[in-house]
């Protein structure tokens, strides 16, 4: 997209990512329409998923200029952490992890990834501490020598949801011209990929409905969170061409509220917590494995396939509809 391709980036990922037809699966959940996998699973960096695009644009390379460790914060079984101790080996960089509480079994998972990664494992006892100890190991670190960079929770900035700008271009191109309506769904959570989708979609003019499934948080938080994050990153692309083909006054960011006002986020699949197995997600597991090849993780896609189940088979999606699952990786946490 010819748009991001001034903004600093650091490649990490495996792109393209492949949109996955899944016949076999759209047979099981509703006749009359085509499922695909966005397959951003497969991103490859430290087992893939959703954040490795964000540190792409978080971690550019202006950003890095004399940076000799990344400190970012999570929980025990953090995705987002193992992605950033992930990027700092891969970049030749130190890496401390604020992890908030103690893992079950530290040799499983994602616990296991962040240690065998090389990171340094600090403990606080709560969430609310992770901020002061990533400040304090920053100080830490310059107090040695060297210099830090302090990865936002997630990376869910607006920087790191130019990530998911790109992801939205990449689907743009891959689905057929010929495609019924287009319905995303995606898990959502800190609100960045949902954000940078909502952006991207504004920006290609792509009228598709997003739909967020919230593993944790209420609905209204977490559309609120993509709604501002995506209008944050509005301004950080650079201004069209004044002679393209649309010289019209730059209109993107009401174009930005106007996708978000649309996009649709449920909280109705959250069950008894974050974390916490529903029997829903578990039969979406098995469908998504036995008739598409398709892992997905207990936290957070396997409660998006839920809802992307229930609303097809309650008619909840237009007729012919293509529906994409975007699979946001998190396989670890199958093992923890």
């Amino acid at each position: 997209m010819n748009r991001l391709a001034p903004i600093g980036r650091t490649p990490l990922a495996t792109l393209p990512t492949p949109l996955l037809p899944a016949p076999a699966l759209a047979d099981a959940v509703a006749s009359g329409m085509d499922i695909s996998v966005k397959a951003d699973a497969w991103t490859g960096l430290g087992l893939g998923g959703n954040k490795v695009r964000k540190l792409e644009y978080e971690l550019d390379p202006a950003g890095l200029r004399g940076v000799t460790d990344l400190v970012t914060a999570g929980g025990p079984h953090s995705n987002h952490c193992r992605v950033t101790a992930a990027a700092a080996a891969r970049l030749g960089l130190g890496c401390t992890l604020v992890i908030n509480g103690e893992p079950t079994d530290a040799g499983r998972g994602n616990a296991l990834l962040h240690r065998l990664l090389g990171a340094r494992i600090v403990t606080v006892a709560e969430r609310e501490e992770r901020e002061a100890a990533m400040a304090e190991e920053a100080g830490r670190i310059r107090a040695a020598g060297g210099r830090a960079l302090v990865v936002p929770v997630g990376a869910s900035t607006p920087r790191g949801a130019l990530g998911y700008v790109h992801a939205a271009a990449e689907m743009h191109e891959q689905v057929s011209a010929g495609s019924g309506p287009v319905w995303i769904f995606t898990s959502s959570s800190s609100g960045g990929t949902l954000a940078g989708l909502i952006l991207g979609c504004a920006l290609l003019r792509w009228r598709v409905q997003l739909v967020g499934v919230s593993p944790d948080d209420p609905a209204a938080k977490v559309h609120r969170a993509a709604t501002e994050i995506a209008l944050a990153a509005a301004p950080l692309l650079p201004p069209p061409p004044p002679h393209g083909p649309d010289p019209r006054a730059e209109d993107l960011v009401q174009r930005v509220r106007d996708v978000a006002a649309a996009t649709l986020v449920t909280d109705a699949f959250v069950g008894p917590g974050y974390g916490v197995a529903t029997r829903a997600a578990e039969q979406a597991t098995r469908l998504f494995g036995a008739r598409a090849g398709v892992i997905l993780d207990p936290v957070y896609t396997a409660k998006a396939a839920a809802a992307m189940i229930a609303w097809a088979r309650e008619g909840r999606l237009p007729p012919g509809a293509h529906v994409i699952f975007l699979h946001t990786g998190g396989h670890p946490a199958l093992f923890r």
